[in-house]
């Protein structure tokens, strides 16, 4: 299995709801380091998982949707506690929505699986990772 990584950055404001929150549920900044990575089993004619420039664009694209922004007033986050884990889920599906649309070049709708990486600070960080819906087992 083949992987490539792009990465970024974003910065935020959110509170948490819940008591276990602590602190945290009054409103407070994050600053994030975003890694995507993408897997595919094979390589397109151009021996390229993805297009990274194309890749870079449109993790740039996803994050500028929130960055230096309250998380707490967009819609996109109505009702969530927007933690590391959950950021992570919602960049994940906006990746690979761009990856159905072809946003990432041809080689990736050979795309299998992609993780998304947030680090809080050098100590703690968190991902998900999970297939591609839709993406083809061949």
């Amino acid at each position: 299995m083949y992987s490539l990584t792009v990465a970024d950055h974003v910065m935020v404001a959110h509170s948490f709801r819940g008591e276990g929150f602590g602190p945290a549920q009054r409103v407070h900044g994050a600053t994030f380091v975003v890694e995507a990575e993408f897997r595919a089993p094979r390589l397109d004619d151009a021996n390229l998982l993805v297009d990274i420039v194309a890749a870079r664009v449109e993790l740039r694209r996803i994050l500028d949707s929130f960055d230096y922004n309250n998380l707490d007033t967009l819609p996109a986050f109505a009702g969530q506690n927007t933690t590391t884990e959950f950021l992570c889920f919602h960049i994940h599906a906006l990746l690979c929505a761009a990856l159905a649309e072809g946003k990432l070049g041809e080689g990736g709708r050979a795309v299998r699986a992609v993780k998304v990486l947030l680090r809080e600070s050098p100590l703690a960080w968190a991902a998900y990772e999970a297939e591609v819906p839709g993406a083809s087992k061949a």
